[in-house]
């Protein structure tokens, strides 16, 4: 009896919470025109002045696609807003005064996927999923059918992703859209080593695996694993001191979770940190042994095992540790490059019909 009552008071909670998230994830009231001024790129951006990578990477497409000639600009539903947690002067309108041609592009990111029935059906649409293990993320399960929850939704023309692992699952789930790879850009003017060995500091960002994260540092502080290191969360800080903090640590530990791509990661071994923890599948494109460990998921032990391992190689060899940080820096900084970037931007542009230079 008990336990029937504690069931239907819970299944009330989750259906209370689905429609919570439902009303975070409604867009903006879009309007249209029936004729296009200049074909635009329009990327639709949350409302969210919050350190997420990935609405940062939207204000990055938006510049590097005006840098190429190509009309496009961040769509914001709020008036006056903007992104503040890293630098930008990125073009951006608002939906209150813009109106959307027949010949323009809105990019709609994952975010609005189960409420994209309130974008109107005459605008061109391409998905840019860049987390797609949350693609049906607040999709009853009886309701899911061929192609959900895109099906219906005539007016996609393609999904844009961020990794080889998420392109991989969206052609997988989807055969009927064409799925395009856009690497992501780390910017070596912030993610750089520092002049020399980085001091005995270990950070972490604090958006993944709480739990784990404490269970991990008691385990290491049980074992006096931490004497003498500073121990850096990384929480509610501009793209600036991330980037200061990252440089500064000889470890960052990698709590990454079935990623789009999982940019702290990666930033963090730009900076020249020796990153010891999960990939999150989508950072096994980058995560090299000869450079950082990666601990199979969940794998509590190993990762506090890796991370001693790594603060003893450290204690015993500054110097020989942080040229491992430098290696690292080196081959993330070149792989995940602004050029590499415009490259698929180019491409993919291209194909849609714009004429980037």
């Amino acid at each position: 009896m008990i336990s029937r009552l504690a069931g239907k008071a819970n299944q009330r909670l989750e259906a209370f919470r689905l429609q919570r998230e439902l009303r975070r994830r409604q867009p903006p009231a879009l309007h249209t025109a029936p004729e296009s001024r200049t074909p635009t790129v329009y990327y639709l951006g949350p409302d969210l002045d919050l350190p997420i990578g990935g609405i940062r990477v939207i204000y990055r497409h938006v510049d590097a696609l005006r840098r190429m000639g190509v009309e496009a600009t961040v769509l914001h539903g709020t008036d006056g807003f903007r992104s503040t947690w890293f630098e930008n002067q990125t073009r951006i309108e608002y939906t209150s005064q813009t109106r959307i041609g027949p010949e323009d592009l809105l990019v709609v990111p994952e975010w609005y996927g189960p409420t994209l029935d309130r974008i109107p059906r005459d605008i061109r649409v391409v998905i840019f999923n860049q987390r797609a293990y949350d693609t049906w993320d607040y999709v009853p399960y009886g309701e899911t059918g061929p192609g959900a929850p895109y099906a219906g939704h005539d007016n996609i023309r393609a999904i844009l992703t961020v990794s080889r692992d998420n392109a991989d699952l969206l052609e997988y789930a989807f055969p009927q859209l064409p799925v395009h790879l856009t690497r992501n850009a780390i910017d070596p003017a912030l993610f750089h080593p520092g002049e020399g060995p980085p001091g005995r500091r270990i950070s972490f960002t604090t958006t993944r695996r709480a739990r784990e994260r404490a269970q991990l540092l008691h385990i290491l502080r049980s074992r006096d694993a931490l004497r003498g290191w500073e121990v850096v969360p990384i929480e509610n800080r501009t793209e600036r001191e991330t980037a200061e903090i990252m440089r500064g640590s000889a470890i960052h530990l990698s709590f990454s979770d079935r990623e789009g791509f999982g940019l702290p990661p990666a930033e963090a071994m730009a900076s020249g940190a020796y990153v010891v923890g999960y990939h999150g599948l989508a950072g096994r494109e980058f995560f090299d042994p000869d450079y950082s460990t990666a601990v199979d998921d969940g794998d509590l032990v190993g990762f506090a095992r890796a991370t001693t391992e790594a603060c003893a190689s450290y204690d015993a060899d500054p110097e020989g540790f942080s040229k491992l940080g430098r290696t690292a820096s080196e081959r993330v900084l070149a792989r995940y490059s602004a050029e590499g970037l415009a490259e698929d931007l180019r491409a993919f542009y291209t194909a849609m019909g714009f004429s980037p230079r």
